[in-house]
């Protein structure tokens, strides 16, 4: 599992995500923090990776364009620091692997954590 990090989540994820044995990549080290969600997304696509998020934008994307991958993380906490969440994402991780493998969109809050197989389909 490779997981990219989008610019407002903390660079701190790259050692958590290492810690567990995840390779993890933070967007400014590779992008331009400016980049549009789409060439993010673009770049997740080519390089096999999943992107770590907690803007909603990237949900909205795989919705308009009824694409099957990069898969997405979405955070939907107040507190996104690693200290605060890392047992939620890392369990979410743990419970949602294979379908990321093959393309989900998986949100992330304190109460649960949800899961939609790509592409998604509107209703």
């Amino acid at each position: 599992m490779k997981i990219l990090i989008d610019m407002n989540l903390s660079p701190d994820w790259v050692a958590v995500f290492e810690r567990y044995n995840i390779t993890a990549i933070h967007w400014f080290s590779i992008g331009n923090p400016r980049d549009k969600d789409s060439v993010i997304m673009e770049w997740a696509t080519i390089n096999g990776y999943i992107v770590f998020t907690q803007d909603l934008d990237f949900g909205s994307l795989l919705a308009a364009t009824g694409v099957d991958t990069p898969s997405v993380i979405q955070v939907r906490t107040q507190d996104i620091l690693p200290t605060s969440i890392e047992n939620l994402v890392i369990s979410a991780l743990n419970q949602f692997e294979s379908l990321l493998e093959s393309g989900a969109l998986v949100t992330i809050d304190k109460a649960q954590s949800r899961v939609r197989i790509l592409p998604i389909r509107r209703g």
